[in-house]
């Protein structure tokens, strides 16, 4: 059987959690933390959506990134791999907390939003949206999915749970029009101003409101949208809107050798200032800056763009355009589907310390340096 194995808290131990039946033969696939890509041409993008904690239920078998790895290795289309995961969290239960996984193949692509079922029950909720084939869809920590329809099969999948969960724990009526998001995370609106922005510069005529709870799942998009578009999109820290956190900081200084005063811009100032930062910058006069969660993001490990294209051979069709670090200051680089391996530097860990021969350093040092005096011209 393949085993399912989990950290404790100290990072030193293993705990066995179980097995499942061995399948006769397997894919290979791309495994990066959160696994991405196998050698089919079907690939998966994470981001966690936390949810209540309350469903959380560590009894169950499965982390999400294990779901990510038994579906890479066993599935060729989005629609099996989530039906997959259904199956498994059925028979065995899932331990993470909210995740959505974003879940691609060289025909159709979802949204796979899955939570735990509650202390008591070993098991899990989930459901899946078809992102309409001329359409584009956001995750970003949020969840997006709304309104499903379990009938709709063609566009709609959801474990049988859906409903009677959410009515047993008493996040859901049964009266009032069921929304998955308000069910299981409860509250909050289904979108911030990642999800936001990029949704509206693709799509720019609609011109929603902010303030709204709730923008469409998904949009038709205004203008062709290439792979590099969605490499600019990663890269986006709201330059230049009414977002840019670095557009009020201006700081007043007197003129060498003279009375007259003149206006600068903080050369400390930069897209990706740190709290602490952003604390002393708005302790000048005068300066006052608004901190906004970016689609680039300092802290981030690594981000990769999954190209897939039905034409060609599966084994150059597919490619993870993988980058290290701040996707707002990494360059990119293609791993393709038929990849057998990667230099030695791409299998080290440089999370948790500084590590020259880990490739993350390669990236995170340069970055690091050119932040350090961003605004200096």
């Amino acid at each position: 059987g393949l085993m399912h194995t989990e950290f404790i808290n100290d990072r030193s131990k293993w705990e066995l959690k179980g097995t499942i039946p061995q399948a006769r033969s397997t894919y290979q696939f791309l495994n990066t933390s959160y696994p991405c890509l196998n050698e089919k041409q079907l690939g998966i993008g994470e981001t966690t959506i936390t949810g209540r904690k309350e469903l959380v239920n560590k009894d169950g078998m499965f982390m999400i990134e294990e779901l990510q790895r038994i579906v890479l290795e066993r599935c060729t289309t989005a629609r099996d791999a989530i039906r997959m995961m259904g199956d498994l969290i059925l028979a065995y239960g899932y331990a993470d907390g909210g995740e959505c996984l974003t879940i691609a193949d060289t025909k159709e692509v979802w949204h796979f939003e899955v939570f735990g079922e509650g202390s008591d029950k070993i098991g899990g909720v989930w459901a899946a949206l078809r992102i309409p084939d001329d359409h584009v869809g956001v995750s970003a920590n949020i969840p997006r999915i709304s309104k499903i329809d379990p009938e709709d099969k063609e566009n709609c999948m959801a474990s049988a749970n859906v409903f009677t969960v959410a009515k047993k724990l008493g996040y859901w009526d049964g009266k009032e029009p069921f929304c998955f998001w308000n069910a299981y995370v409860g509250g909050k609106k289904a979108f911030n101003i990642r999800e936001f922005f990029i949704l509206s510069t693709l799509a720019p005529s609609l011109k929603w409101d902010f303030d709204a709870e709730e923008i469409p799942f998904s949009v038709k998009p205004e203008k062709p949208v290439a792979v590099t578009d969605v490499m600019s999109l990663l890269r986006e820290t709201y330059e230049g809107t009414q977002w840019d956190m670095t557009q009020n900081l201006k700081v007043e200084v007197k003129k060498k050798d003279s009375e007259e005063k003149e206006i600068i811009t903080s050369p400390a100032a930069n897209p990706w200032m740190t709290p602490d930062v952003v604390a002393m910058l708005n302790g000048i006069k005068d300066s006052t800056v608004v901190r906004y969660r970016l689609v680039s993001v300092p802290q981030c490990s690594y981000s990769v763009v999954i190209q897939l294209r039905d034409w060609l051979p599966d084994a150059i069709g597919g490619i993870s355009w993988l980058s290290f670090d701040n996707p707002g200051q990494s360059p990119r680089i293609p791993v393709f589907c038929g990849t057998k391996e990667l230099p030695d530097c791409f299998g080290i860990c440089g999370q948790h310390r500084y590590q020259e021969e880990a490739v993350i350093w390669r990236y995170r040092r340069a970055n690091k340096l050119a932040t350090v005096r961003w605004g200096l011209t």
